[in-house]
This record gives structure tokens, C-alpha cells and sequence, in this order.
């Protein structure tokens, strides 16, 4: 097998159309970064992708980046060989030979996408002559239709293309085509989800921690940092801002209401991830906030929290439960680190009786009444960055 050459499926990318190149360029940047050092050669042809690999490249290397990369919708190691059927056959019964296949393969059927329609054969009689010879000489396999253990895919284009294995990718969108957004990013199970979701619509995210030293602790600080970088080769690399926030939450604690706190300290939130949002050319705020998981997610205090910001907010778990974020996040890996006993701040000043459906001219007013501007103009003066 060329070890050098895979194949991806594209899936949504290819329905954009005139705008398709577009997707199409930020997707082989993002590749060709991600497998720096190595040499890359990427082209691409009606929904495939195909990219040539320098010799050498540690193969672990490159299915980490390619299952990790948004816009692919399935990838493969593939041999290519001259347009002729008996060349095609003779390459599928090298691919299918035990030394080459995974040793859970014994079902097998073949689909053929003759997207050169100059060539000879039928799809049909490709595919019928390829799985001929694949059984011939692999007597141990056999054929399902229905349900195999893999599909052989044979695609004729400017040469004949044999893709055996098949590994599934993140689908979605590439990062940076949809622009650039801040998240508001908490050591707990649902705001790496968030993140999650919004870079599989193409959004690149900087992300901004509200730290509240000595009564959260450095653990807790450490923890949003695995976070991120356990994220990070989904976002195509992310900036994280840690903001001091335990002089907002005390002033807040002094003046506020007790149970408008929470929503008086999430508005200080949002005010700073916006203000940091602008400064870094962002144009929306991206939550892990599900509707009415907690008193501060309900439509009334989502109303709250929105008119404190002039930039879009995005939410893309608002109509998830809690059981469907622990899923993905087990799956992208950061449940295990999200779980790690160290409460954040919001956990901390949390009242025991929170304000759940706010009237939110009255809590408005109560906010700016509180004075805040001040320490949050030092908060943001204090923070410290990452980059990964």
C-alpha cells in the first residue's frame, strides 16, 4: 500500500458551491500546518481530497490530525494504479492480504464511483470483477452486501483509486471558516462541549477563565488548562485568557442582592468576554449553557445575560440534557478532567436560594448600580495569556 497517500470524503464542503474553494483552501492550510514538518502535496477533485505525505511521516502522526480536523467526513490510506480493471483487481487483492488487512476483517463488499465516464467498464462490472478476485485469492473472506466488515472502494478518476479502510472524521466544517468567536470556557463538563460544537461549524475560538484565587484553587486553574489543551487539536489551536476575578465577585458579594448574585456575577462574566472579544477581533461569545439546567439558564436569566453583551452569544448545547454533553465529552476527552475535584467560582459564591426568573430591567439597573467598572477594567489590565 502507498503509505504515503490518503484519501477524505469531504461530505458538506462540497455542497457550497460557489463558495466551495473557500472551504475547500482553509481546510488544506489547516492540514498542511498540522503535519508540519512533513511535506504535504493536497489537491482536491469532486468531493475527495487527496494528500500525498512525505515517506517517513509516523503513521500515528497523521491519523491523529486527520480524525481530529473538522470538514473531514471519512479518510483513508489508498493505493492508486493506471485506469485498467485488471490492474484494479490485481491492487485489491494485495490491500485484502492478511499482512495488510486488520485482522477483524473477514466481510467484505465492493463499491465502484466511476466519476471518469470515458472508462470501459460499469460500475457494476467493476465492482463484480474486483470482488471476484479478492475472493479467489482470499478464500478465508466472503461477501456481505448488507452489513461488512469493510467496503472496498474503487473510485476512477485521473487514475483508478482502491480505498480499503475506511476511518470515520469529526465531519462539520474546517476552523476559521466561520470566523472567530470567545468562549467562555469553566473547568465543568459543558462549556468544552460547547467549544466542541461551535468548531465543528468552522468557528476558530480564543477562550477566556475566570479565576477566583485563594478561594478556587491553582488545581482548579491547572484543570481549564488540561482542558484546553486536551481541546486543542480540535480548535486548531486556541488562546486562553485567565481573567482574576475574585475582587468582581467580591464587590458583587458586598452590594448585591444574594440572590441576584449569580446573575450579577455571570453579567460581569459576559462584560469582560466581551470587552476581551473586541480587543481580539472576535465577533460572538460562545457558552456551554443548556436551558434551564441551572437558575442562571432559564429564558428569563438568559435574557439577563444577553443584554449585557452587544456581540452575538451562541449557545450550541441550549437544547441538549445533561446525559447527551456527557456523551460527547467522554468521546472528545474531557469528562475525565472536567470531573476532577476542583470547584470553580461559580460553584463557590453560589447563593442558596438563586434568582430564577429575573425581571430584567430591575436586575439591569441593580448591576449597573453596582460599580463594578472599576475592578473590572483591572481585571482585564491582570490577565494572563496562553497560547497552545
Amino acid at each position: 500500500m502507498d503509505k504515503n497517500l490518503y484519501v477524505l470524503r469531504l461530505g458538506e464542503i462540497s455542497l457550497k458551491k460557489n463558495n466551495r474553494s473557500v472551504f475547500e483552501q482553509t481546510l488544506k492550510h489547516t492540514l498542511k500546518f498540522k503535519l508540519r514538518p512533513y511535506s504535504t502535496v493536497i489537491r482536491t477533485s469532486k468531493g475527495r481530497m487527496f494528500v500525498e505525505i512525505e515517506e517517513g511521516t509516523p503513521a500515528e502522526k497523521i491519523d491523529e490530525v486527520l480524525s481530529k480536523t473538522f470538514g473531514i467526513v471519512s479518510y483513508s490510506q489508498a493505493v492508486s494504479c493506471e485506469k485498467d480493471l485488471k490492474a484494479v483487481c490485481t491492487m485489491a487483492v494485495r490491500i485484502m492480504s492478511r499482512d495488510l488487512r486488520p485482522s477483524a476483517i473477514r466481510t467484505f463488499k465492493v463499491e465502484t464511483v466511476r466519476s471518469d465516464k470515458t472508462f470501459e467498464h460499469l460500475s457494476y462490472d467493476i465492482s463484480r470483477e474486483v470482488g471476484h478476485a479478492v475472493l479467489e485469492a482470499h478464500p478465508d473472506l466472503t461477501v456481505d452486501v448488507r452489513n461488512p466488515d469493510t467496503v472496498i472502494r474503487v473510485e476512477i478518476r485521473d487514475k483508478a483509486y482502491i480505498i480499503p479502510y475506511e476511518k470515520e472524521g469529526q465531519k462539520g466544517l474546517p476552523v476559521r471558516a466561520g470566523g472567530k468567536a470567545m468562549l467562555m470556557l469553566s473547568g465543568g463538563i459543558d462549556s468544552p462541549v460547547a467549544a466542541w460544537y461551535a468548531a465543528k461549524r468552522g468557528i476558530h475560538l480564543h477562550a477566556v477563565y475566570f479565576h477566583a484565587y485563594p478561594y478556587t484553587s491553582d488545581e482548579a486553574k491547572e484543570k481549564v488548562i488540561a482542558l484546553a489543551r486536551q481541546l486543542n487539536p480540535y480548535l486548531d489551536g486556541v488562546v486562553l485568557h485567565i481573567i482574576p476575578f475574585t475582587d468582581v465577585q467580591l464587590r458583587i458579594k458586598k452590594v448585591g442582592l444574594e440572590e441576584e448574585q449569580t446573575l450579577l456575577m455571570r453579567a460581569a462574566m459576559v462584560e469582560i468576554a466581551n470587552a476581551l472579544a473586541r480587543a481580539n477581533e472576535c465577533t460572538a461569545l460562545v457558552t456551554g449553557e443548556a436551558l434551564s439546567q441551572v437558575a442562571s439558564q432559564t429564558l428569563q436569566s438568559l435574557s439577563f445575560t444577553d443584554h449585557i453583551s452587544d456581540l452575538l452569544i451562541l449557545r450550541p448545547l441550549i437544547g441538549f440534557d445533561k446525559e447527551e454533553i456527557i456523551t460527547v465529552a467522554k468521546r472528545i476527552g474531557t469528562f475525565d478532567i472536567s470531573i476532577l475535584p476542583f470547584e470553580d467560582c461559580c460553584t463557590i459564591f453560589s447563593p442558596r436560594h438563586p434568582l430564577i426568573k429575573p425581571d430584567r430591567e430591575v436586575v439591569t439597573r441593580h448591576y449597573r448600580e453596582a460599580g463594578l467598572g472599576e475592578a473590572i477594567e483591572e481585571a482585564i489590565r491582570q490577565e494572563e495569556i496562553i497560547t497552545f
